[in-house]
């Protein structure tokens, strides 16, 4: 078995056994056991580390004496940490496992990063890969769950993926390795364990070569969602554009893809949103401009020709006051920097982020609010009054981001800047003006 081991691991690239070091997560089980053996023997450079979780009193303290001792064994470093599971889980609202799994991954990271090691190794082989791809199936999943365990996920390495669980078996008897068994990889409360002990069973009657089989379809699965990722980056090319806080696709790009659901859910994976919203999204490609669409992060609405995704408010805008001499503003996230200058040589600056007002014709404190239907301005470059709520309509902003748009207004109540699009024409700059505001939207 250790040429097999051997040839995994210069055939994926996991190490290089003769100059990586490695951190290896030994439980005490039977495979854990043989993934240390094994890299022992092959010459590999490592240190042990176990897991205490506090769930199995004597048991698991008896685990931890035990890895403790095969470390001596090897002659390598040993870390061990106590972890309060229980405690964590209820912290946190997930289960015992998944706590556990957690702090594991947490910790195992934290430890390869401050001892200066190269990967870590987990004992996961064929038998580990087949049940997960199963129950993710079980649950509903896209390529990415159905290919399973990956034999290298950046710093984490499963030099056994390739290993069925009989040849672990196999090698322990003829090394004669002992090791520890863990009761609760019995219990049927776990679902991993009802999978194991009663679903695999049968489908093993049904194909002797399982978990080989399943290795050899999720190979095959890795390689189709490479394709795809490929597809949905030139996609994302061509269809995605970004402006401040929005994210913005084309309608009509998406709508000539292969499998446009598919291709889209993978794009607006970033924005938390289900294939089952993603599905609705591309029934409503030709629906009329407003429809809104929500993931627990994100608000994405369809517009004219483009969906346009912005992140979702969880706390309200309030209304925040820029003071006579005061040089910035943060209003919940929005900075605003104000400086005088004198109108005389003055350069009007450019731009829709930045806005030139006579400071005599202001009257103080400013205001920062969000636009509210009735109001009104008179933008610069056109003539007369204008309700924003047309402006808006006339700017072509879509549903999502008229939301966004704040407004500065004057102690009378009057609109002095609609923030990122216009000055109103009652404080712009001519040749009266003697002193300048300037405030630019950082």
């Amino acid at each position: 078995m250790l040429d097999r081991v051997r040839q995994y691991i210069e055939e994926n690239e996991l190490f290089n056994l003769a100059t990586d070091q490695l951190l290896v997560a030994v439980s005490g089980g039977m495979d854990s056991v043989v993934l240390a053996d094994v890299l022992h023997r092959l010459g590999a450079q490592f240190a042990i580390a176990h897991c205490h979780f506090g769930l199995r009193g004597e048991e698991a303290d008896a685990d931890e004496e035990f890895v403790r001792k095969l470390a001596k064994k090897y002659n390598v470093p040993y870390f061990a940490e106590f972890f309060q599971t229980k405690a964590f889980a209820e912290q946190e609202g997930i289960s015992t496992q998944m706590a556990a799994r957690a702090l594991r991954y947490e910790w195992f990271e934290r430890i390869r990063q401050t001892q200066g090691l190269d990967y870590t190794a987990t004992a996961h082989h064929q038998r580990d890969a087949a049940e997960t791809m199963l129950l993710n199936l079980t649950h509903g999943t896209g390529l990415a769950g159905f290919h399973g365990i990956r034999p290298k996920n950046a710093n984490l390495v499963r030099p056994l993926l390739g290993i069925g669980k009989p040849d672990l078996f196999d090698y322990l008897v003829e090394e004669r390795l002992v090791w520890r068994e863990d009761a609760s990889n019995d219990s049927p409360t776990y679902q991993r364990n009802r999978l194991r002990l009663e679903v695999l069973p049968v489908l093993r009657d049904i194909n002797p070569s399982l978990d080989h089989s399943l290795q050899l379809t999720a190979e095959r699965v890795g390689g189709a969602e490479e394709i795809l990722r490929r597809y949905v980056a030139d996609t994302a090319a061509q269809a995605r554009r970004t402006a401040e806080e929005a994210t913005y696709l084309n309608i009509a790009t998406l709508q000539g893809t292969a499998a446009t659901a598919l291709v889209l859910h993978e794009l607006l994976r970033p924005f938390n949103f289900s294939y089952l919203v993603v599905k609705d999204i591309v029934a409503a490609f030709k629906a009329p401009a407003g429809r809104k669409f929500e993931s627990p992060t994100h608000l994405l609405v369809k517009d004219r020709d483009e969906l346009v995704i912005t992140p979702r408010r969880l706390t309200g805008f309030g209304t925040h006051q820029l003071m006579a001499g005061q040089a910035e503003l943060d209003a919940d996230g929005l900075r605003l920097r104000a400086e005088e200058a004198a109108a005389e040589g003055f350069d009007l600056p450019r731009g829709k982020n930045v806005a030139a007002l006579d400071a005599d014709r202001l009257q103080f404190p400013l205001t920062v609010r969000r636009w509210q239907e009735g109001d009104w301005f008179m933008p610069i470059g056109l003539k007369g009054k204008k309700k924003l709520s047309d402006f808006l309509i006339d700017q072509k902003v879509p549903l999502n981001l008229k939301d966004e748009v704040r407004v500065l207004v004057t102690a009378d109540q009057k609109i002095a800047w609609v923030i990122g699009f216009r000055p109103d024409d009652r404080y712009k700059v001519t040749e009266e003006t003697q002193r300048v505001l300037v405030v630019r939207k950082l």
